[in-house]
């Protein structure tokens, strides 16, 4: 298969693929887009922000502006009135949000009461909890991993797109991003269905706190630099933009996910594809993937607009990416 091939396959197979970009010992090997997108153009990568979400929080603890992933979640906001009969949240640490085990009075994700509020920390830490305790258990959320991104606020005295921006981003060669406030119900369900290239922004809060869960927008080329710096122990160019040890943690699996998910394993909102050969990604909805192939020196990223009944792209990466690339 050659590339005009490639192209046509993903055209007729995979027809919400935008952007694919791969890195090769640091070098892009494989470009091309679909859709109409430009290799700048940004697409809504869902929930792959989680994993960036986790660099940034690697980055605080670095700069020891957040002293341990077992500090407890409450430390950081001394002046929240829990509530009444509300005792498991005392315990809950940082590493229980990273780790998709920290415990919640919801069945799913309460994207109404959460998004219909004006400080979305404090109302997922009024859903953080419960009479179950802390089971440690896989479960996985979206909504109110909020309050990760709300620790960073308060240590960093920044947005999260500010922090971002300074100690991630421009550092690695990502381009400036900048915070977006849907102001409407319709305008946020615009902002993920909405099938054309999105501009560099970060979707926010009233309070200017950048989403933990969804919401970043990123170019394949972008979420290719992001996985270089991985594969590359957290340097840039001679730079340590990120702790090696913080890159070692995050491909280290804490639990089992289960059926839903595939039987994969999870680290620190990274996912585990094989941790032998310590292969791992950040996976979005809709197919968006930053794939790190450390055994191969190999970075595949993968941008696509939204689709429900798409959920990863790992079979399709490992089965024609990777031996393309590779052969």
């Amino acid at each position: 298969m050659d590339k005009k091939e490639l192209h046509s396959f993903v055209e007729k197979e995979q027809p919400n693929i935008c952007q694919i970009v791969v890195l090769k010992d640091g070098e892009e090997v494989y470009s091309d887009e679909w859709n109409d997108y430009k290799k700048s153009d940004c697409v809504h990568v869902m929930s792959a922000t989680k994993s960036i979400v986790s660099l940034l929080i690697g980055i605080a603890i670095d700069q020891e502006l957040i002293n341990s992933i077992n500090d407890k979640v409450l430390d950081y906001f001394p002046d929240y009135k829990v509530k009444r009969g509300e005792k498991t949240i005392y315990d809950i640490t940082i590493r229980h949000l990273l780790t998709m085990t920290a415990p919640y009075k919801c069945k799913g994700d309460p994207w109404t009461k959460v998004c219909s509020s004006d400080d979305w920390t404090l109302t997922s830490l009024d859903i953080l909890g419960g009479r179950k305790g802390i089971t440690n258990e896989f479960r996985y959320q979206t909504v109110c991993l909020h309050i990760l991104t709300g620790i960073l606020n308060k240590v960093s005295k920044m947005t999260t797109v500010d922090f971002a921006n300074k100690y991630l981003f421009e550092p690695i060669g990502v381009q400036k991003h900048i915070n977006y406030l849907a102001e409407t119900a319709e305008e946020h369900k615009n902002f993920t269905i909405n099938k054309e290239p999105k501009e560099n922004i970060w979707f926010c809060d009233p309070q200017g706190v950048g989403t933990a869960g969804y919401g970043l927008c990123l170019s394949a080329e972008d979420m290719a630099k992001i996985g270089f710096l991985c594969l590359n122990k957290g340097v840039v160019d001679g730079v340590h933009i990120i702790s090696s040890e913080w890159i070692d943690l995050i491909s280290t699996t804490t639990c089992l996910a289960g059926k839903e998910f595939r039987n994969m394993r999870y680290g620190y909102l990274w996912w585990i594809i094989d941790a032998e050969k310590n292969i791992y990604a950040a996976i979005g909805n809709s197919g968006n993937v930053i794939y790190i192939d450390s055994e191969n020196n190999l970075v595949i990223s993968v941008t696509s607009y939204f689709k429900p009944t798409v959920f990863d792209r790992i079979d399709f990466i490992e089965d024609r990416i990777k031996p393309f690339v590779l052969k």
